[in-house]
């Protein structure tokens, strides 16, 4: 059974452009999000999903450059590019994960899978019931689910996000959530803003290369004045911009 981890990157970003290849810590932010996704020891392949637009050429090239696995797609229909992605890598188990998460935690995402591989579900992650700081996302389905759900998602939000069509339907798929005791959802460690930018540039000072999520909160603990730099930005604004393209949808739909 193949595990493939498929990261979507794009540059097109209204509030940080470019993003995915600013610098952080003297790598990309991809490739931190590459390597930390590589440290769960998981998978047999990690695919960077990208768009077929010639604005996106520039991470075809840093794949190639940088012997990434890159397969490129729609730009809007991200669920169609996942499963493009998934067929050509012949994944049976997929990982999602998003390029503007450098912080990913690879205990967390190995957590993921195993979960998974527990087969009591079809769908594991830890966004569902959120206790993980926001950056940390990590989604695990199989093939057979995501090519169901591309034959049958119609909505923006569905087709955009590759997921919420399995959140929807927890009829149909049972769901697992990984959870912990500590709720963490106050912190931040996500790349939308410039001002998150700012704090993992700034964060990035006091770390080294491999280090975990302890060593982040342990930085948060001895320089708390980092945490006000991006605290009161608004999360998931793509996914409410999505809702309300639903909205017009099913409107238009009537």
């Amino acid at each position: 059974m193949k595990t493939v981890a498929i990261i979507q990157a794009r540059l097109a970003s209204t509030r940080l452009p470019g993003k995915v290849l600013l610098d952080l810590g003297g790598k990309t932010i991809l490739q931190h999000v590459y390597d930390r996704t590589l440290a769960a020891e998981v998978f047999d392949d990690v695919v960077i999903a990208t768009s077929d637009d010639s604005d996106d050429d520039s991470i075809a090239e840093y794949c190639k450059e940088h012997c990434m696995h890159c397969v490129r797609g729609s730009h809007n229909d991200v669920l169609d590019r996942y499963f493009a992605a998934a067929k050509e890598s012949h994944a049976d188990v997929v990982v999602r994960i998003t390029a503007d998460c450098p912080l990913i935690d690879p205990d967390v995402t190995r957590q993921a899978v195993e979960m998974y591989q527990s087969k009591e579900f079809d769908y594991v992650s830890n966004v569902i019931e959120r206790t993980y700081p926001d950056g940390l996302d990590v989604e695990v389905f199989g093939f057979d689910i995501l090519k169901q759900v591309h034959e049958e998602a119609t909505l923006p939000s569905e087709r955009e996000h590759v997921t919420p069509f399995i959140h929807g339907h927890p009829e149909r798929f049972t769901l697992g959530c990984i959870k912990q005791n500590t709720d963490q959802t106050m912190y931040r460690f996500t790349v939308d803003e410039p001002r998150d930018l700012k704090f993992l540039r700034a964060l990035h000072l006091h770390l080294r290369e491999g280090f975990t999520t302890a060593d982040v909160f342990e930085v948060l603990r001895e320089n708390p004045s980092l945490m006000h730099i991006n605290e009161d930005i608004a999360t998931n604004e793509g996914m409410q911009k999505s809702y309300e393209e639903d909205a017009k949808f099913l409107e238009g739909n009537v």
